[in-house]
């Protein structure tokens, strides 16, 4: 009962700090939005709107998870508020995921605000919502444990900014994400498949227009491992580094 009531003390003492305050949730909207509209209206006579949703689905979470989540935790590190969690009676391992529960949410909620633009376009029957769904609660759960990899690697909220774009900016371009993995040139290929929103992306286009290159079991489970790996990283330099 009391890690229960902890976790969720926690969780929602960020929703109403962090993801619940006006700016956050007007950059949580216009974000996808801005995406949206500008790949949509740009669309409208030569790309089909369902080719580049995935991409559009898969850059929103990314961007919405890791620029909340690296600022949130290198500001609450910074401001020793941090360490007072620490008090509270759930292991460190709980209370990172009540620490990342918010932005995974705040992630899922900003895959599908394109997919309401895209709905008022054109027709959006034949998706397969359930493995759609899966692919986007995977690249949100790893694109927050990123998020929090790089809050734990840096100091300053400025640092954990630069830090997230050396990570998300490659991933626009070498993903798959509107340039498929297969135009690219050989050389950087294998760098391709070495980032995970490769795989969240692929599962994204196989749900949406059946257009995958990569079997869909082999994404999930790429994911969840992905997903395993940064959080126990970021877990072991917490103790490493914040923890004396």
């Amino acid at each position: 009962m009391k890690k229960r009531l902890a976790f969720w003390s926690i969780l929602k003492k960020d929703m109403k700090n962090y993801y619940l305050k006006p700016p956050n949730i007007s950059w949580g909207i216009i974000f996808p939005i801005s995406w949206t509209l500008m790949f949509f209206m740009r669309s409208a006579n030569d790309v089909d709107i369902r080719v580049i949703l995935p991409g559009v689905m898969a850059l929103s979470v990314l961007f919405g998870t890791t620029s909340m989540l690296a600022v949130t935790i290198t500001f609450e590190r910074k401001s020793r508020s941090f360490e007072r969690l620490l008090l509270a009676p759930i292991s460190l391992n709980l209370l990172m995921l009540a620490k990342t529960t918010g932005a995974i949410v705040f992630g899922i909620i900003n895959a599908f605000i394109p997919v309401f633009f895209a709905s008022l376009m054109v027709d959006l029957s034949g998706i397969n919502w359930i493995s759609t769904i899966m692919g986007v609660v995977l690249i949100a759960v790893t694109s927050t444990f990123l998020g929090l990899f790089i809050a734990v690697s840096v100091s300053e909220v400025f640092e954990a900014q630069t830090f997230s774009n050396f990570f998300r900016f490659p991933m626009m371009f070498l993903c798959g994400l509107f340039i498929p993995i297969q135009n690219l040139p050989v050389i950087v290929r294998p760098l391709s498949y070495i980032l995970p929103l490769t795989y969240g992306a692929d599962i994204l286009k196989s749900s949406v227009n059946a257009d995958g290159t990569i079997k869909i079991w082999i994404s999930l489970l790429v994911l969840l491992i992905y997903s395993l790996g940064l959080f126990l990283v970021s877990t072991h330099n917490i103790k490493k580094r914040w923890i004396y």
